[in-house]
């Protein structure tokens, strides 16, 4: 694995940097750094600019409409779009979904479905947990039966993050119960105006409305929007639960996060505390560890291998050092990151007086939020049953 910068891909990251300091909407930019809660509007306006420029999709195939781009360039973009403060790219289309059907697609699902994501036309959910099966996924009781031309769906999802911006659900649905559980799912897409869908908001601690309940009622789907062919869907998840695990490491984040606690460190006096700045160093020296990691997995990536045990590896430690970077953020501001009103994420300052310093109102919602990390995506005790299993055999 090479990872020495050529002399081109320094000058890409000089017309990344430049590009964004140009273009990046500065209202989107106030918000990122605050901690800010951001709308579909936020995300969607982010997105489009990129895709105007061709770069929303680095990691497509070029003739799918993506960039092909080789690892270190990636690499380079996903870390000046975090050090930029931008608004992180809404996964489950560009990066879950567009996978998938480019490898379990139809030709016809390719060209129905493809464009619109790279534009943001279609704002996509997931549809895999539900009340009875989270991590134990194979145990999901949502129904797609036989009808004239399609199927009959009836069931619930839960935890659906932003399902109320989406346009459509890829899903998870039983199809059949003969033989093991997991032979009898099914992959949908599923258009959210349909008849018989609903979307219930779930507010979490942080006072946000992100996750939902979705509620299917007799919604029907057209055959043309099964992926892969009956029975398939437990081998589509697997492939694309890699893709999710890997995506939620979050190293460029997490540096830009280690880079924020190190200048509200500073400002709070704390470059002295020998405690303190022990538990930093420990921190970037886990991060340094998993950025390597992750370089890793994305060689192997760029090299035409799907993602495999590896992704829990940096799901597991990705959502570890996240948690351990807003800890020390709430230590590093002391009784300031005690205060919390949800208003502050969703107006910011307009009509709540600030306690303390500007930076520590949001610090304390963040930490509150990132405790989810360890469990979405397959929670972190059974991604440490797969390493187990698969890499030591046990």
């Amino acid at each position: 694995m090479d990872l020495d910068f050529s002399p081109e891909d320094e000058a890409f990251r000089l017309e990344v940097r430049q590009f964004l300091a140009a273009e990046y909407p500065a209202d989107i930019r106030r918000k990122v750094e605050l901690g800010l809660a951001l709308g579909k509007d936020d995300y969607v306006r982010f997105q489009r600019l990129l895709f105007r420029k061709g770069w929303i999709a680095p990691s497509w195939p070029v003739e799918h409409g993506g960039g092909g781009w080789p690892a270190t360039r990636r690499y380079i973009f996903e870390d000046e779009l975090a050090a930029a403060d931008t608004p992180r790219i809404i996964p489950f289309g560009l990066k879950m979904l567009a996978p998938v059907l480019m490898a379990f697609g139809s030709p016809a699902q390719q060209q129905r479905f493809l464009p619109r994501i790279l534009s943001s036309e279609d704002w996509w959910c997931q549809g895999y947990s539900e009340p009875g099966a989270g991590s134990d996924l194979a145990s999901l009781r949502t129904r797609a039966e036989p009808a004239d031309g399609g199927y009959r769906v009836s069931g619930s999802k839960i935890w659906t993050t932003y399902a109320h911006y989406a346009d459509w659900m890829f899903a998870l649905v039983r199809t059949g119960s003969t033989g093991k559980k997991q032979e009898g799912i099914s992959f949908l897409l599923i258009d959210m105006q349909s008849p018989g869908v609903s979307v219930r908001p779930i507010i979490t601690i942080d006072g946000l409305h992100v996750v939902n309940q979705v509620f299917l009622e007799d919604v029907f789907v057209p055959a043309d929007c099964l992926v892969g062919g009956e029975g398939k869907g437990w081998t589509i998840a697997k492939f694309l639960l890699g893709h999710e695990r890997s995506n939620i490491a979050g190293v460029a984040r997490s540096k830009q996060q280690l880079r924020r606690l190190k200048r509200i460190a500073a400002a709070q006096g704390l470059q002295n505390d020998q405690r303190f700045c022990d538990q930093m160093a420990r921190v970037e020296i886990d991060l340094l560890a998993l950025e390597y990691a992750d370089l890793r997995a994305l060689w192997e990536e760029a090299a035409g291998h799907a993602p495999g045990p590896q992704a829990s590896l940096l799901k597991v430690r990705g959502t570890e050092i996240q948690q351990a970077i807003t800890e020390l953020l709430m230590q590093a501001v002391g009784p300031y990151a005690l205060p919390y009103d949800a208003k502050v994420l969703k107006l910011g300052w307009q009509d709540v007086s600030p306690v303390g310093p500007e930076y520590a109102a949001p610090l304390a919602a963040s930490y509150f939020d990132t405790r989810k990390t360890s469990i979405y995506g397959g929670s972190n005790e059974i991604q440490k049953n797969i390493l187990a299993k698969a890499v030591f055999g046990l």
